[in-house]
């Protein structure tokens, strides 16, 4: 673990780290989200990494100390490289699908989990349309920590029977993700238990940012020239940003990725309230989309992602739910890759840069899919349409080569 301080997004001011200190006391949980910052000049950081470890190999640029047996199976998800495809040269895919719990979320709360046991917390909690719950459950199961999730009563089964394997204790609300968030935030503190809330807690972008560290490994230290990836509440867009940039400052790589985050038509908040430009406001809507892992309609990553956003030089697009459901048919038919409708949100925005003629072929792209496609079936079950046929039907449709 390196030494760390806390800053503010907004304000700037600086924080000594706390037990429960989550966001700036001047200027709230909103406005006032908390950025880890390291003394980068004291860092000594080498070509030194695997290609196939896990999060554990960063350690000396995250904020934690490691403790749990689970530790060292978060992180090293494959990063596939794919040529002459979807209309570049050079595709990349970092598929954190087939992670612990099968969504990228396990960066975030193997981080988490280990902060809890750190403060000494004897109860962790958080608020999650599935995938963050799903994924604290089970990387916490085996601790001595208590865990309680609260989740709005639509969540995909396939991420409520994880919870329930998990032996989570399971709050499903009748209401949308940014009402269980207020209530968790609300019961949660006020009992005294460690948060794992995206946005509210720090420390879980620095467990996201090793994704960008990874692709940076795994692509032989060659920067993408482009990078897509789904954003909901901002957490996971500007994680990438800052991964990127730690690497860049510490001489590691030199030069950033052009990142492009894609949200929803449904659930395009954060991208409202960037393109209305600075200062820039939070805004709370009501929001649909099929992608329920980034439905979200009050973000609360918000202004760190805008600011992440302007600085870098990033993009904000977004997709209709048929392109997401397209998306998700082509991406598997073509590579094998089978992602949730918000990990597929990337491709389709892709495919949407693409067409307009905006990526040239030369130039090399990474899709960060951020979930496995088996947790969410729901969603795509009514694009697949499958005749059943009798013994004899089968051998006739064979021979009489019908398909």
């Amino acid at each position: 673990m390196t030494d760390y301080r806390l800053k503010c997004i907004s304000c700037e001011k600086e924080y000594e780290p706390e037990r429960s200190l989550y966001y700036c006391q001047e200027c709230g949980p909103l406005l006032g989200t908390l950025e880890v910052i390291y003394d980068y000049d004291k860092i000594k950081i080498g070509h030194s990494f695997s290609k196939n470890a896990g999060i554990t190999q960063f350690k000396d640029l995250l904020p934690v100390n490691f403790q749990t047996n689970m530790d060292s199976f978060v992180g090293g998800t494959p990063l596939i490289k794919l040529r002459k495809i979807f209309g570049t040269d050079e595709m990349m895919i970092k598929f954190d699908g087939v992670s612990m719990s099968g969504s990228y979320k396990d960066r975030a709360s193997i981080i988490a989990i280990n902060k809890a046991m750190e403060y000494g917390f004897d109860t962790i909690f958080c608020a999650s349309t599935g995938n963050a719950a799903s994924s604290l459950a089970i990387l916490s199961a085996h601790t001595r920590l208590k865990t309680y999730i609260f989740v709005p009563s639509t969540i995909p089964k396939g991420k409520l029977v994880q919870l329930i394997a998990a032996g989570a204790i399971v709050l499903p609300l009748i209401g949308t993700y940014d009402e269980a968030f207020d209530i968790s935030m609300d019961i949660g503190l006020k009992k005294g238990w460690y948060c794992r809330n995206s946005a509210i807690n720090p420390y879980l972008l620095e467990g996201k940012k090793t994704g960008a560290y990874e692709i940076i490994v795994q692509n032989d230290y060659k920067v993408p020239d482009f990078c897509f990836v789904s954003v909901g509440d901002g957490t996971v867009v500007s994680s990438l940003f800052k991964g990127f940039m730690e690497f860049e400052r510490l001489g590691i790589t030199d030069r950033m990725p052009r990142i492009i985050g894609v949200q929803a038509e449904g659930a395009s908040t954060l991208k409202k309230v960037f393109e209305k430009g600075k200062p820039y406001t939070p805004i709370e809507e009501k929001v649909h989309t099929l992608a329920d892992s980034i439905s979200v309609g009050n973000p609360r990553d918000v202004i760190k992602a805008c600011k992440y956003m302007e600085k870098y030089e990033g993009e904000l697009i977004s997709v209709s739910d048929e392109e997401i459901l397209q998306g998700i048919m082509m991406l598997g038919s073509t590579t094998g890759v089978f992602s949730e409708p918000a990990g597929a949100a990337a491709f389709a925005g892709y495919q949407k840069m693409m067409g307009d003629g905006r990526i040239a072929s030369r130039q090399s792209v990474c899709l960060v899919i951020t979930g496995n496609g088996l947790k969410d079936i729901h969603a795509v079950e009514n694009a697949v349409n499958v005749n059943n046929y009798k013994k004899e039907e089968i051998y006739n449709i064979l021979e009489g080569g019908l398909i």
